[in-house]
């Protein structure tokens, strides 16, 4: 069993030593990159939802004969 705990405290050490090489963004630079990811999920939605709109107004147009 000691084994099992000696190789828990060795992955959760290895963990933290890795997660401190990390570079981390600042605030300002995770607030940017949030509202350009709303930005291109609202772009996406409008690009799609007309597409939609396209294609049902057109299977429609065609099945109405």
């Amino acid at each position: 069993m000691g084994s099992m705990i000696d190789k828990i405290r060795s992955f959760i050490l290895d963990t933290m030593e890795e997660m401190n090489k990390c570079s981390w963004p600042s605030r300002d630079q995770l607030f940017e990159s949030t509202i350009l990811v709303i930005i291109a999920l609202i772009l996406s939605t409008a690009y799609l939802a007309g597409i939609d709109q396209i294609l049902f107004r057109t299977v429609r147009f065609l099945t109405t004969f």
